[in-house]
């Protein structure tokens, strides 16, 4: 028997873990992911956490400002996804800055277009795309691990615990074998590219959201096993289609010699040589080229550098800009993320530029930071979308 205090075997208390509360009768959620969106407008409404009576009046009337802007906001949002035909516009315009955890599920899938906008639609095309993907997998993995492609599953294997390393979710056994599944099915519907790595750390945003439809406490602490098998086939499935759809837009970036990565890196250069060309100088100057770290900020979105938390509100953004956003909306990110940096970078030798790079400071970065940065980001494309002549 295990006693608060006592440690268990991976050496963390028994205390400090929270414990994994699943919602009521998950099982109709799968059948129905807007059962608890109307249900649930008076838990949207109900951010009350204490304000410490230390607090300056002025602050306490900024934070009441805050949470009457999100409690808004959270009354449209849920308001649009409630119609029998949601206006997608509108969503996209809604939710730009920002989706509330609670409908982000929905709202994701509707913005990807996995989800119908007419409610009558929803039921049979989840059923139909569910079972799609379940037929899928019983053929590929038939003939068991004999009957793969070997270069492809070997690939895989290895990169599937690198996933996270640390996070609980992810150094389970059912999340890495559901995540092998999606990541080899989807290479075989894709033989121009295959798998690429990177393409795993794009799978976790949408998994760790979806999982999230079906319980109250944080994701990134669930044994996914602990969940009724229903559940975790649907989360599964909505993960591999919705990665898919991502995918299809940014495809040029995983094809051989990744032409799509090459062509936003050196974009990238010229657009920074015109917003910051002291930067971009300094950068020449020590022999640094963009290469050596952009490329990883195109092949990973970013997710090396930021928490999950910090993307999948990045993606709140990205979603609601359009199809286009993780290829074109993305590149000014980019753009907005390094000139950030461009006072400390311009201080440093080449050794100083890349290890920096490498391992930038934003552990602590909230939803503002990422809000700043996309706004940046939003500013930039304005400028530069249609001005063709940045791009030599």
């Amino acid at each position: 028997m295990i006693i608060p205090g006592e440690e268990l075997e991976d050496g963390q208390p028994f205390a400090s873990r929270s414990r994994p509360l699943i919602k009521l009768k998950p099982e109709e959620i799968v059948n129905d992911p807007f059962r608890n969106i109307g249900g649930g407008l008076a838990h949207l409404n109900g951010d009350t956490r204490t304000v410490s009576r230390k607090a300056s009046a002025s602050s306490t009337t900024s934070l009441s400002r805050d949470r009457s802007i999100r409690s808004s906001r959270k009354h449209k949002i849920v308001d649009c996804l409630l119609a029998q035909d949601v206006n997608l516009a509108d969503l996209r315009r809604i939710a730009w800055s920002g989706i509330p955890d609670e409908v982000r599920p929905v709202a994701w899938q509707l913005l990807l277009g996995y989800l119908p906008l007419a409610s009558a639609a929803r039921a049979a095309a989840l059923v139909r795309k569910r079972e799609e993907y379940a037929s899928l997998v019983r053929l590929t993995f038939a003939r068991g691990r004999e009957g793969l492609d070997q270069q492809i599953w070997h690939q895989i294997e290895i990169d599937v615990p690198r996933t996270r390393p640390g996070v609980r979710l992810w150094m389970e056994s059912a999340t890495q074998r559901s995540l092998e599944r999606i990541l080899y099915v989807w290479a075989i519907r894709h033989p121009a590219s295959g798998y690429v790595q990177g393409i795993n750390d794009l799978a976790t945003p949408f998994f760790q959201v979806f999982l999230s439809a079906y319980i109250d406490s944080d994701p990134e602490q669930l044994d996914p096993a602990l969940l009724p098998e229903p559940v975790l086939a649907a989360v599964e499935a909505d993960t591999f289609w919705c990665l898919s759809r991502l995918l299809d837009g940014i495809q040029d970036n995983y094809i051989s010699h990744q032409p799509g990565i090459h062509r936003s890196v050196k974009r990238m250069g010229e657009l920074v040589a015109r917003i910051d060309a002291p930067l971009v100088e300094h950068l020449r100057n020590q022999g640094v080229e963009f290469m050596q770290f952009a490329f990883r900020w195109m092949n990973c979105l970013l997710m090396r550098e930021i928490s999950v938390r910090n993307t999948i509100r990045m993606w709140d953004t990205y979603l609601s800009e359009g199809p286009d956003a993780f290829s074109q909306f993305h590149l000014y990110v980019c753009c907005a993320f390094l000139v950030k940096w461009s006072d400390k970078l311009r201080k440093m030798d080449f050794q100083g530029i890349i290890m920096f790079l490498q391992s930038l400071p934003t552990q602590d970065w909230t939803d503002h930071d990422i809000q700043l940065l996309l706004s940046e980001a939003f500013v930039l494309s304005n400028t530069w979308q249609n001005a063709q002549s940045h791009f030599t």
